[in-house]
């Protein structure tokens, strides 16, 4: 995958983020700047023509299979970012009446 797309990706999530007037919306942002980040980093972690630590013959490139562990660690982290932040929008929803961001604020102050 090209890293200019995984870029496009986490644009996307901002401007989503940016123009979201909904907390799920907001959240769901979050979590697509989230799948961009991890999408860029492993597009970094990429070495072409290596193959699986498990496979290493002397003399032949492998591929580092840390960047892939910490992705898979971060995406187990945002999974649970994510349901926690749901889980508070629906609080937010029964103390306040309603999901958007006007009448939250609008109603704190």
């Amino acid at each position: 995958m090209n890293p200019i797309l995984s870029f496009l990706i986490v644009l996307v999530g901002i401007y989503g983020l940016v123009t979201g007037k909904n907390i799920i919306k907001s959240i769901f942002s979050v979590s697509i700047i989230e799948a961009g980040t991890i999408l860029l980093f492993l597009n970094f972690g990429v070495y072409e023509g290596g193959l699986m630590p498990i496979l290493n013959e002397i003399g032949i490139e492998v591929v580092d299979p840390l960047p892939q562990a910490l992705m898979v660690t971060t995406i187990v982290i945002g999974s649970t970012i994510t349901s926690l932040a749901l889980m508070l929008s629906i609080k937010i929803f029964h103390h306040f009446g309603s999901i958007e961001w006007k009448d939250i604020l609008r109603r704190d102050s």
